[in-house]
């Protein structure tokens, strides 16, 4: 997927377009999200898993992104766009799923853009710097069953990513896998 998004970037430099890991959390979502939930759609891109999750699951979605860019355009797929940095916008408890598939690709910090791409693709040299902190405080704003749907990238250690998950008290379950030549994309659901 690295090689298909460094071809792409001409095309598109402020948001992220769905591709092969946003397909897999969307269908994830779909099969784990109830109607009447409230889910937060969070580092939307486009705001595709959103509004899938809204029109194929029936559950009202709330999109959030750093990207300006990005809540504009899930705006335009009718869906309500927060700018936000990870949860830290959003209150306690509120929200019954959190979807997040996160910039996971491991980049060499002198190998970086300084634009939006980078932003949404940048996963730091571990390929877990966003992803860390989404785990550390995502707990915070979900109802007391709620659940974690997080795309990892056999390029970030999953077993890494279990881990930390495991420290800020989930138990995690594969919903989705799906192996490429570079990679294996793997949905998981995080409960308490």
């Amino acid at each position: 997927m690295s090689r298909e998004l460094s071809e792409r970037r001409g095309l598109e430099t402020t948001v992220y377009q769905a591709a092969e890991d946003s397909r897999l959390v969307a269908e994830a979502a779909i099969e784990a999200v109830e109607p009447e939930w409230l889910v937060l759609d969070c580092g939307t891109g486009s705001g595709y898993v959103g509004e899938r999750i809204a029109s194929e699951a029936g559950a009202r979605v709330v999109a959030s992104d750093l990207n300006p860019h990005a809540c504009r355009r899930a705006r335009e797929h009718g869906l309500d766009a927060v700018r936000a940095n990870l949860t830290e916008s959003f209150r306690s408890g509120v929200f019954d799923a959190v979807c997040f598939n996160p910039p996971y690709l491991p980049t060499d910090p002198d190998a970086e853009w300084d634009d939006w791409m980078e932003v949404a693709l940048s996963g730091g040299e571990s390929g877990r710097a966003v992803i860390e902190p989404f785990l550390d405080s995502v707990g915070r704003v979900l109802a007391p069953d709620g659940v974690v749907l997080l795309l990892v990238s056999s390029l970030t250690g999953v077993e890494s990513v279990l881990e930390r998950a495991e420290n800020a008290g989930f138990g995690a379950t594969t919903l989705r896998e799906e192996s490429f030549p570079f990679e294996t994309l793997t949905v998981l659901k995080l409960a308490r």
